[in-house]
């Protein structure tokens, strides 16, 4: 069965814009004009994705966002942004709140499209090395997880891809811009700040050993191999 879109903008031009390239690129589309419509009909029939825009009356996009991020069973819905909000205080906002991409109106539908299909594939396990252990960092492809030292880390989808693809590439130097390519997709246009914003975000998860994300000067990032909790204790002894 095709994909289901949950498009919540309030604009009916964009709206049907939206709804009219998503159903040609072949996604069923379900949508709503308002924040707490759609928050409802996403907990009715949980869609694959959600087309969100930010400025919306009543419950607000961001608002939605947190909405989303803070219940089980949509924790890892992707959400793509869409608002004519262009500032790069506006796109962090929305990347603190969860989102997985951003585009800012006016927007090309043929990029919409593609940036949601990348997103979907992203979302959906791969089926080679579905666990990687770094260390004490155990990455689980096929179920979405993540632990670090034994205790579950909750990631958006995003964050998820982010570790998972550092984790498979362990002790290699990255550069924004092939993160970008290979966990975003597509080129971002250098918004390599995105990428800046999501290791922050993992690093805050990572808690105190947020260090096993090296930032590399001038070269990207690294993933080193986090000590498990029993090898630093043999390391004392």
């Amino acid at each position: 069965m095709a994909d289901l879109v949950m498009v919540i903008e309030d604009e009916k031009e964009i709206r049907d814009l939206v709804r009219y390239n998503l159903e040609r690129a072949g996604f069923r589309v379900a949508l709503a004009d308002n924040g707490e419509d759609g928050l409802e009909r996403i907990f009715a029939a949980r869609p694959d994705a959600v087309v969100l825009d930010l400025m919306l009356p009543g419950l607000s996009g961001l608002e939605v966002l947190r909405e989303l991020r803070g219940e089980p069973v949509t924790r890892d819905l992707p959400v793509v942004v869409l608002t004519a909000r262009a500032a790069e205080m506006d796109k962090l906002l929305g990347f603190e709140h969860g989102a997985d991409d951003y585009l800012t109106k006016p927007f090309s539908p043929r990029e919409l499209v593609a940036r949601l299909q990348a997103l979907l594939r992203r979302a959906r396990p791969s089926r080679a090395e579905p666990v990687v252990q770094v260390g004490g960092l155990r990455v689980d492809a096929d179920a979405r997880e993540a632990r670090f030292l034994g205790k579950p880390l909750t990631l958006t989808p995003r964050e998820f891809d982010l570790l998972a693809f550092l984790a498979h590439h362990a002790g290699r130097v990255l550069s924004r811009e092939e993160l970008l390519r290979k966990v975003w997709g597509y080129d971002y246009l250098g918004e390599t700040r995105t990428v800046d914003v999501h290791v922050r975000r993992l690093r805050l998860k990572l808690g105190e050993r947020h260090h096993v994300i090296e930032t590399v000067t001038g070269a990207g990032y690294k993933l080193v191999a986090p000590k498990k909790p029993a090898e630093r204790r043999g390391k004392k002894s």
